[in-house]
């Protein structure tokens, strides 16, 4: 009996609404019509605190969830379309997006693609925190898209 790799070609790709993270979803997508592979767009989301120790109310962080939920949406539409090529599946958790994104990961992704960085930070950074993070801790390869300069 052979042993059960990675699932075939499930690539996770991080997606936080920057362009960046568009085009590593678009970069995803391209690998995933190659292998016959399906795409899990993953979006993080954290609830704000408004003050030392005090978290929003719990109906307000559904919300959230589901205001991230909408975003990432959006995202996918905007990058690939209505309709894209391949079977991209929407995926949307509470957490940081580093951890989120090497969770889904290790569900048996083949892949882990992010963007060499996202909406925070510094803008000339070669890598963003969250990327270099996934970089050292994946469970599996990882690429870094980035812009064609």
């Amino acid at each position: 009996m052979a042993e059960e790799s990675a699932l075939d070609g499930k690539i996770v790709v991080g997606v936080d609404g920057s362009e960046q993270s568009r085009r590593a979803l678009r970069w995803a997508v391209r690998q995933a019509g190659f292998t016959n592979g399906v795409v899990e767009a993953v979006m993080a989301w954290e609830p704000p605190f408004s003050g030392w120790g005090s978290a929003v109310p719990a109906d307000d962080e559904a919300r959230l969830g589901q205001l991230a939920r909408k975003a990432l949406a959006e995202s996918v539409e905007k990058a690939v379309g209505a309709r894209p090529p391949v079977d991209v599946r929407l995926r949307v958790e509470e957490g940081t997006p580093a951890w989120v994104l090497l969770s889904a990961a290790r569900e048996r992704a083949s892949l882990l693609v992010v963007g060499h960085r996202g909406l925070g930070g510094f803008e000339g950074a070669l890598l963003g925190s969250v990327g270099q993070y996934c970089v050292q801790h994946s469970p599996c390869p990882v690429v870094v898209v980035r812009t064609a300069e």
